[in-house]
Order: structure tokens, then sequence, then C-alpha cells
């Protein structure tokens, strides 16, 4: 293997230098970017905004080693960018459904302890990542929480309940949930669909909420904080 022919090529003393003047030109005009945006860091991102800054980052790529792309091309579309960028942003504060459809509503995943059945029915949410999501969270099961709202940019909010308050509900940790061989009277059971709590006089009774007939034991430990 020829080192020399791997390494450098033909890469020549100017153009190395002119490399690393196209890097720093480029680093520059990203760092612009970030602060026209107004953010303090990736987390504060929406979605828009990680595809726009993947983009820049893109745009701002080839420039940086290929002689044949002036840093003035590139120049002139990450301009292009900022400006559409910034105009999208203001469209989407003064209209509410401009920005609903370019960042989408936040959903309502649980309501009153139980999960939103319209969410699960078009699929747009798996259960296992928001139990994840929600254990990360420090929640034992659904009786804890009176809302939980998955934000635009995916994060997750939770109201909880007041300990006084809490209510049994669907165990998120696996080994709590554990299958049924026969049912007790005055126990509180739990759909694993949907999270709707009773009693059952039958093992597979059909959930009056959602139809479901796998139940669980329900639990309503209060939150440790």
């Amino acid at each position: 293997m020829d080192l020399q022919q791997l390494f450098i090529h033909d890469t020549t003393f100017s153009f190395g230098l002119e490399i690393v003047l196209r890097c720093m030109l480029m680093y520059l005009l990203i760092i612009v970017f970030l602060r026209l945006t107004g953010k303090r860091g990736i987390r504060q991102l929406s979605i828009f905004e990680v595809a726009i800054l993947l983009a820049l980052g893109s745009i701002s790529g080839d420039p940086m080693f290929d002689a044949d792309i002036p840093i003035l091309q590139a120049l002139l579309v990450m301009s292009v960018v900022i400006v559409m960028y910034r105009l999208t942003t203001f469209l989407m504060m003064k209209y509410q459904p401009f920005e609903d459809l370019i960042e989408g509503k936040a959903l309502y995943i649980v309501e009153d302890g139980m999960l939103v059945l319209d969410q699960i029915r078009h699929g747009k949410m798996s259960h296992d990542e928001f139990f994840a999501e929600m254990r990360q969270q420090g929640v034992e099961h659904l009786g804890q929480v009176r809302v939980a709202l998955l934000e635009s940019d995916g994060k997750l909010s939770l109201l909880f309940y007041p300990n006084h308050e809490v209510r049994y509900g669907l165990a998120l940790f696996p080994k709590a949930i554990q299958p049924l061989h026969k049912v007790h009277a005055n126990v509180q059971y739990a759909c694993t669909h949907c999270g709707f709590v009773s009693t059952l006089s039958v093992l597979h009774s059909p959930c009056l909420r959602c139809g479901c007939t796998i139940w669980s034991e329900a639990i309503n430990p209060i939150r440790v904080t």
C-alpha cells in the first residue's frame, strides 16, 4: 500500500492551507446560523430546526475540501436557507395552522391515568417507547399520572396526581406485569392495552373501554420524590 497516495495524493501545501481557510469560514457560517435561531443548545431545537441544521451541514461540507466549489456559492445557498428559515418562523408565530403543519401538534397520551385510545388506534405511539420514557421520569404506574403530553419536539410533559389522589393503575415495569391465571374478588385489574382499571369476575373479560382481554393486577403506590 502506498501511504503517500493514501494520505497525501496530489494535495499541495497551498491547497492544504486553502482547506483550512474553507473549514474556518464554513464553521463561522454555521455559528452565525445558530445565533440567528436564538437557541442555546441542540435540545432546544425543534424537529424542523434540526432538519435545517442538517441541511446546512451538508451544504457546508463539500466547500470545505472541494476546490471546484467556490465559497461564494456556499454562502449564497446558506443565505437563502437562513432567509427561508426566518420567514418560516415568522409565519409559524403569526399563523397557528401553519405552525401545526410544520412542527405538528402536541398529543395527549394519558388522561386520568389511562392511555388515550385515539392515539393508540392511529399508531401514533408505541407502548414500549412511551412506557420507557415515563419510567425514566420516575413513573411506576399510570395511576400516578393525570396528564401526559407528547410535545411537538418529542419531549414528554407529565402532570401528576397529588399523593392523596393517586389511584390504581397499569404498572409500567415489566416484572410488575404478570399474566393472570385466576381472578379474585375485590382486586383491581388494569387493561394492558389502554390502562382501564376494573374488578373482574371472569379471567378473560373484555375491557369495557377498548375490548382487550389481557389484564394485569393494578397497583397504587404513591410517587417517591
